[in-house]
């Protein structure tokens, strides 16, 4: 018995007949067609988005975007691989028209559109709103490190240049030593063609490496990124605010009041009293420090009962702790007994072993206490059910390696916003079906 045998490569076909009959009416690019098609690309800043009179013709934004989120679907990022796409992908065919742009073509509008695609992202936030799935009600932030383009060895080269200006620039304060204008001069032409001077090492599962600390906000309802934000910062605790204000936008306005859930590392006192004062309701565990005074075998300070009226300590004698220092730096009030009480108590040797007992407390204390209440065992349930999974897609799923392909903070907040675009497009389909959301489409 034979082999199954194909068709003769030389054999006429009428079936297909067109593109057309090749995709499914629940395609995925069907609804990216319809998406991009509804889209005003003038008023979100895309360039030439109306065909010019004169002059050679050049490729609708629309036609590009498209490419685009179409390739972070499918992991393909590659402008080379892109171009590549287009000649052979059936599904690219059909979504483009038969279109096939050069590389450069390619590369040059998503360098150019950082701020377009950023808000295409965002406008598709809110068609999610407008047929019911983001709420708004409960957002969970969350912060994953991505590795930068810049190598560990041109991020030490630049790290090193920049100490050894600051080095020159104390010596010669101090009038130490002769500068050679050259070797300053060299310095500084090398820290100018650095391609990526604000990346910097981050901790990550592979050790330090130069990164990028992307910031997300997700919808509780049905896990949709409502607000995404790329960072040099490789701390969470300055994110709080400025990543709640953006999921409170997004999600209704500052007249929507919501819930937002983080884990310790967004802890910020500060930043919790800001968001209360706006409707923002921070579920956040309070980062305390750890008792370690006599091997943590003393008194903690929960100890100790603070006395707004007096704005003093009571201690666990009953002895007053005044208010002596405002550390400004650390934003946080010192308060001390006297030192002829504590060495005259009975409890000193269970309190302190130096000459008095002294007791910090946060400047915006009662924020903190208040963002602790709240961080209850189901809210941080939650916050790992809601945050932990769309990263886990971003990373494996949209980029394939956790790793970007443009340069500098701008380049990867475009590769956040085209990637977090496909994700929130690829889940919205995942939930309601191609049908029934081209419909939705077509009647907003």
């Amino acid at each position: 018995m034979g082999f199954v045998q194909g068709e003769g490569r030389t054999q006429g076909t009428l079936f297909p007949v067109t593109l057309e009959e090749l995709i499914p009416d629940d395609h995925v690019c069907r609804v990216i067609d319809e998406f991009v098609d509804r889209l005003d690309m003038a008023g979100l800043g895309f360039e030439r988005a109306e065909a010019a009179e004169t002059g050679r013709p050049g490729y609708d934004p629309r036609d590009l975007l498209k490419l685009y989120l179409y390739g972070y679907l499918q992991q393909i990022r590659s402008s080379r691989r892109l171009e590549s796409e287009c000649r052979r992908n059936i599904e690219l065919m059909w979504l483009l028209g038969r279109l096939a742009p050069d590389r450069k073509t390619i590369a040059e509008f998503r360098r150019m559109h950082r701020e377009g695609v950023t808000a295409a992202g965002a406008e598709l936030v809110r068609l999610a709103r407008s047929v019911g799935l983001v709420k708004g009600e409960w957002v969970a932030i969350d912060g994953s490190k991505f590795q930068a383009v810049s190598s560990v060895k041109s991020v030490r080269e630049r790290q090193a240049m920049e100490r050894y200006l600051e080095q020159l620039e104390q010596s010669d304060e101090q009038d130490e030593v002769v500068i050679d204008p050259s070797a300053v001069a060299s310095a500084l032409e090398k820290l100018h063609r650095h391609p990526e001077p604000e990346v910097a090492f981050m901790r990550t599962t592979n050790g330090f490496i130069p990164a990028y600390n992307v910031q997300a906000a997700v919808d509780a309802e049905h896990a949709l990124i409502v607000a995404q934000q790329v960072t040099v910062q490789a701390g969470d605790n300055g994110s709080l605010q400025p990543m709640a204000e953006a999921a409170q936008a997004a999600t209704g306005g500052p007249a929507q009041p919501i819930n937002v859930v983080a884990d310790a590392g967004y802890s910020n006192g500060e930043q919790a009293e800001a968001c209360e004062a706006k409707g923002i309701l921070p579920h956040v565990p309070a980062n305390r420090g750890v008792n370690n005074q006599g091997d943590g075998t003393l008194f903690d300070r929960t100890e100790f009962t603070y006395q707004p009226e007096s704005d003093t300590f009571l201690c666990p004698a009953g002895q007053t702790l005044a208010r002596k220092q405002l550390m400004r730096k650390d934003r946080a009030v010192l308060y001390a007994a006297q030192p002829e009480v504590c060495g005259a108590c009975p409890l000193k040797s269970r309190c302190t072993v130096s000459s008095r007992r002294i007791v910090t407390r946060h400047v915006h204390e009662e924020a903190l206490r208040r963002m602790q209440q709240r961080a209850t065992p189901e809210a941080m349930r939650l916050r790992r059910a809601t945050a932990e999974h769309p990263f886990a897609n971003l990373k494996y799923r949209i980029f394939g390696h956790p790793r970007f392909l443009l340069r500098g903070l701008l380049g990867a907040q475009t590769e956040i916003s085209l990637a977090v675009s496909a994700y929130n497009l690829k889940r919205m389909v995942n939930i309601l079906g191609g049908r029934k959301l081209r419909a939705a489409l077509q009647a907003t």
